[in-house]
């Protein structure tokens, strides 16, 4: 076992020869959003994160789905079923099979294979100081599901976070690649939000993390539910839990609650050095894609220091 769960990094990994090793991750969740198909594609997108996140390729999946046998349409499942095999396909994975299970309330996700060579895994506790931190994807989705969920989010909200949460991070982890090889520390923004994901890293690396909180990427429409203190309860969670680890100079409020709100298929959160800062964006570019830099490792005790 090359990497297990001492960082809780995003998945597992295991070798089995001298140029090669399994990477392995499950995930599954609640509908987020009511068109059954873009769920699918949301499930899928979701789950084969972590594969990207750690610097390896998807090889297989399986199926995890839980449905309400008697209540909800073979039609309904069918599409749901249709949209994570559409990316499935695009990130070139196979699904060879998976289980069901009837259930109340309807669940889906995957169990994911993937491949990557030993000596470049890509990992959450390998940051250094001096190193740039950049974000994939913007923040925001914890409150726009919520207001979908609570018919307050107005269409164009909703269509960015949906067209958010279905982007593969595959293309962007090829972007890292292509212009730095490994990135100092890699990890995917999910269910413990931006600060939540910056604390592990931090934390694993033995660094101290300078956020500058305005030149987070932040969805349309997130701004304004913050402002009317509309978040989940698992995003209050995020922030009851991490605020022991940040650096405030100011009282916290919407904006920090809005940082530690809980993200669904978030983007990759990694580090690199300052001087492939242009290589960077280049690559980005050319595929395009968007990148931000967010912030900056320094030496010093484990802590997130938002600005």
């Amino acid at each position: 076992m090359l990497v297990g769960n001492e960082t809780h990094d995003d998945a597992g990994v295991f070798r089995i020869s001298d140029d090669m090793a399994l990477v392995q991750t499950v995930d599954f969740f609640t509908p987020v959003v009511d068109d059954p198909r873009l769920f699918g594609r949301i499930a899928a997108v979701n789950s084969l994160s972590d594969i990207y996140a750690m610097g390896g390729t998807p090889l297989t999946a399986l199926n995890l789905l839980a449905t309400p046998a008697d209540s909800l349409a073979p039609d309904v499942v069918s599409a749901m079923l249709a949209g994570g095999q559409e990316m499935m396909d695009r990130a070139r994975a196979s699904i060879i099979g998976g289980h069901s299970i009837d259930d109340p309330e309807p669940k889906m996700g995957y169990a994911v294979t993937g491949l990557v060579h030993p000596s470049h895994i890509w990992r959450n506790d390998t940051a250094k100081p001096g190193e740039i931190v950049f974000l994939t994807k913007p923040i925001g989705t914890g409150l726009i599901i919520k207001a979908i969920k609570d018919g307050t989010a107005d269409r164009q909200t909703a269509e960015a976070a949906e067209t958010m949460m279905a982007t593969l991070n595959g293309p962007a982890q090829e972007a890292i690649r292509a212009a730095v090889g490994d990135p100092g520390a890699c990890t995917d923004v999910t269910g413990f939000g931006l600060l939540g994901h910056l604390w592990e890293l931090a934390a694993g690396s033995g660094v101290r993390i300078r956020l500058d909180s305005e030149r987070v990427p932040v969805l349309p429409g997130a701004r304004e539910l913050a402002e009317q203190k509309a978040f989940p309860r698992g995003s209050l969670r995020n922030w009851e839990f991490v605020q022991e680890h940040v650096e405030l100079d100011r009282v916290p409020g919407f904006r920090e609650w809005l940082l530690a709100d809980a993200v669904t298929s978030g983007g990759l959160l990694f580090t690199a050095p300052e001087e492939s800062r242009e290589e960077l964006q280049s690559a980005f570019q050319e595929r395009g894609l968007s990148l931000w830099e967010i912030g900056l490792v320094s030496p010093g005790a484990a802590r997130v220091d938002l600005r």
